[in-house]
């Protein structure tokens, strides 16, 4: 089975293209998905998220506030540092769950969506990399638009991760989203094809 992780910048299109990967029939993980899993009500992640950050990150209706807790950890590395180091070890688990059982239901390709991968130095334990390159310019014009993001929010989490040069470093394959979806799918299906013609 190949092994694949899949990275870039916010809104540079990664999920469109995780989902392209999806239709074309590899197993996919997505971090984003899979960190709201392990922090839903009643789960030992939330539990630990409130005891390091305190109640005010929770909604009235007892789930995680996103929005506050970003608010927290974006503007301070050390509180980013320490929400990661409760969080990251949980979607590892669960996405290496999730690669067992599509090994062994013979599933060709997974696809793991890593949007930290640079950052989390990860890069080495996967056969292939894949980085959507996307123009900052772009992508914060659809954070802006596309999610009603404000402005300084985005720009917050910008400084956070890696530079886009710092992804392209890692990358074994680069897909260029500042196109069409239509666009993107074409080039994630000629990348599928070819890592299926080098996995049989």
């Amino acid at each position: 089975m190949l092994r694949a992780a899949l990275t870039g910048g916010i809104a540079a299109g990664k999920s469109a293209a995780l989902k392209h990967f999806a239709d074309l029939g590899a197993c996919v993980t997505d971090a984003d998905e899979l960190a709201r899993v392990v922090v839903e009500p009643g789960s030992a992640g939330l539990a630990q998220v409130v005891a390091a950050f305190g109640d005010g990150v929770l909604t009235a209706t007892g789930q995680l506030d996103r929005p506050a807790l970003g608010q927290l950890v974006f503007a301070d590395p050390a509180a980013r540092r320490r929400l990661e180091g409760i969080i990251h070890p949980l979607i590892q688990t669960r996405s290496q769950q999730l690669e067992a059982e599509a090994q062994a239901a013979g599933v060709a390709v997974v696809v793991h969506d890593i949007p930290l991968l640079a950052e989390g130095g990860r890069a080495g334990e996967f056969d292939r990399v894949v980085v959507v390159d996307t123009p900052l310019a772009l992508r914060r014009q659809r954070a802006i638009e596309d999610r009603g993001m404000r402005p300084e929010d985005f720009d917050s989490r910008v400084k956070a991760q890696a530079s886009q040069a710092e992804r392209l470093a890692i990358a074994t394959d680069v897909l260029d989203g500042s196109g069409t979806r239509g666009e993107l799918r074409q080039q994630v299906e000629a990348l599928y094809n070819h890592w299926l013609s080098t996995c049989t």
